[in-house]
């Protein structure tokens, strides 16, 4: 057994990364890509290696006969790489393919150790390696039947986004036998070439044979291991992540803030959403306007606040919406001078946005970080305040004052002229009360100085969307908040959903009875995982005490790296060991538990 290295290209779109190096002498986590393999390739017992080469090719060969590769190396030169695709390194080296069994790999790629040796192991002598088709793929895309013979390669004009999950991708690893090689692609190699030209993929060829009758050639399925093709800076950071050592890969996700849906493996426990909500039949009207969405401007603030105050009851000149909370909260803090109260741990977006000397902490002194409106006006009664803030249920700890103590709150922030910003992004959760929410008409106006802020991305779980609302009877300030945020701060499909999301009320409150449910019993059986204290929560998280020797930073380590679940470290707030977990669907609550038993055992 052999292998052949396809390295001629020129790598363009990694930009200045191969202005004077070839692709595959990019550096992953400091190994270059081209010495990774190789490496790989060097444990396999093989005959000799072959690497075809082209741009840079003089670099490129130096440098490889400076890593000590065991294995022999030959070099195959394409000299008119510029003006060649991969087909024509390959016909260079097909008289390679007619000695010996071979792997043929590309040399942009970065995979996990044990996939060759899978692909050895396997019985049948010819394969294609394929892994499940997902977002971020580009390149060759196949169709298999249920013995994972190719039915199809298609082309780009055949692919259709509605039958992705029927879909997988090449990886661009095969086995060939050199009995396949001498009667079917070498022939069909040099006959393609030689009527089609060489500027095209060497897949192509394999597409004409899976034609035949008999074409000798099945997919292998690539199951539970990581693997990266890099064409852009993009699939670099990507792959960094994913390659990188525990502890550099927990700090590479953590500081991605989101977007974790790149990562197909990962089930992210860190953000939170509602996870019974939106329902099909809302999102299906969603897909239904897209195309006339995408391509339309959006509305400005005036409609926006209409459609947004029509769900809540209030007046449109009472509210602002904007691109997620965040948006909200960077506006309304700046407008702010003087002291501001803030009860800690807390949404750092609040803090983020004031100087230090500018806030004055409340930090509960008990274990669980549970207060009450008393405590908050106890110890704030003697502080210069111009803005207090609330998050009800509070972030992270998940403590909830009742409506009616808030509502006191409210009146002893008024009789002191202090503005009190209650933060309900989490609300919907809590089964404590029923309609515990403070954006009503009556409210807004019996308490001028209340200002409520509401995150729609966390409680009606379309964080894709970035919507916020914020609320308030001082209608100047309200109206500084639009004038200070973008004319088209809200995107045209955001808007579509604030024009349709009251048709769906009914299932937002099925969605919310379910989401209870489902709480209640992931609590129970989180009070089985020894190691750990779960800490009541009305919000849809929980935070948690580690009360064994494991800190919170080597559990979030271990959780990502064993069992590719991210979980939110409150050790670096706290300084103390606390996590923070979502609340997901039962069958997700159900792999965290048990990997939380697994790790903590």
């Amino acid at each position: 057994m052999q292998a052949i290295i396809l390295a001629a290209g020129m790598g363009k779109r990694l930009k200045e990364l191969t202005q004077n190096a070839t692709k595959c002498m990019v550096e992953v986590n400091g190994v270059t890509m081209i010495e990774r393999v190789l490496g790989q390739l060097d444990c396999l017992g093989l005959s000799k290696i072959v690497l075809v080469v082209g741009y840079e090719a003089r670099k490129l060969q130096d440098y490889v006969n400076e890593l000590g590769i065991q294995t022999k190396i030959e070099f195959v030169c394409n000299e008119i790489y510029y003006k060649t695709n991969n087909i024509y390194s390959l016909y260079l080296a097909r008289d390679y393919l007619l000695r010996e069994d071979t792997l043929l790999l590309e040399s942009d790629l970065i995979f996990e150790n044990g996939i060759l040796e899978d692909l050895l192991a396997h019985p049948y002598p010819n394969l294609v390696l394929v892994a499940k088709f997902e977002s971020w793929m580009d390149g060759t895309v196949v169709t298999l039947d249920e013995d994972n013979n190719i039915n199809s390669f298609l082309a780009k004009k055949d692919f259709r986004f509605e039958d992705i999950k029927n879909y997988y991708k090449t990886v661009n690893i095969y086995k060939f036998s050199k009995d396949f090689s001498v009667t079917h692609y070498v022939p069909f190699l040099e006959a393609y070439s030689k009527a089609l030209g060489n500027n095209e993929y060497y897949e192509q060829v394999l597409k004409v044979i899976t034609l035949l009758d008999k074409p000798d050639i099945k997919a292998l399925p690539l199951e539970g291991k990581e693997w990266y093709e890099i064409d852009d800076v993009q699939d670099l950071d990507i792959a960094e992540s994913i390659f990188a050592s525990p502890e550099e890969k927990l700090n590479k996700i953590q500081n991605r803030y989101g977007g974790y849906w790149r990562y197909p493996r990962l089930t992210d426990f860190c953000y939170l959403v509602n996870p019974f909500y939106p329902n099909q039949k809302l999102l299906d009207e969603m897909k239904a306007n897209f195309e006339r969405l995408i391509v339309e401007y959006p509305s400005g603030m005036y409609v926006n606040s209409l459609l947004m105050a029509k769900y809540y009851g209030l007046r449109k000149e009472q509210v602002c919406v904007g691109n997620g909370a965040a948006e909200l909260i960077k506006a309304l803090m700046e407008m702010f001078d003087g002291k501001i109260g803030i009860i800690y741990p807390t949404f750092q977006e609040y803090p983020n946005r004031k100087g230090k000397e500018d806030i004055v902490a409340y930090t509960p002194e008990n274990s669980n970080y549970q207060y009450t409106a008393q405590d908050i006006m106890n110890f704030f009664a003697d502080k210069d305040l111009q803005v207090l803030t609330l998050i009800n249920p509070d972030n992270p700890s998940g403590n909830y004052i009742m409506k009616q103590d808030v509502l006191a709150l409210a009146k002893w922030a008024d009789e002191r002229n202090i503005r009190l910003i209650v933060d309900e992004s989490f609300v919907d959760f809590v089964d404590k009360e029923e309609n515990p929410s403070f954006l009503e008409r009556d409210i807004l106006e019996a308490y001028p100085r209340l200002i409520v802020i509401k995150s729609i991305s966390k409680s009606f779980g379309v964080p894709g969307l970035r919507l916020g609302v914020a609320a308030t009877n001082d209608l100047e300030l309200i109206e500084k908040m639009k004038k200070d945020v973008a004319i088209w701060n809200v995107n045209s499909l955001a808007e579509f959903y604030l024009q349709i999301f009251e048709k769906y009320q009914s299932n937002y409150k099925e969605a919310l009875e379910k989401f209870k449910v489902v709480r209640r019993e992931y609590v129970r059986n989180l009070e089985s995982v020894a190691g750990i204290r779960v800490i009541p929560s009305q919000a849809n998280y929980i935070m948690i005490e580690l009360t064994g020797k494991m800190t919170a930073r080597e559990l979030t380590r271990e959780l990502l790296v064993q069992h590719q679940i991210f979980i939110k470290d409150l050790s670096p707030k706290l300084g103390k060991e606390y996590i923070r977990i979502a609340v997901k669907r039962q069958e997700e609550n159900n792999k965290l538990v048990a990997a939380l038993k697994d790790i903590m055992r």
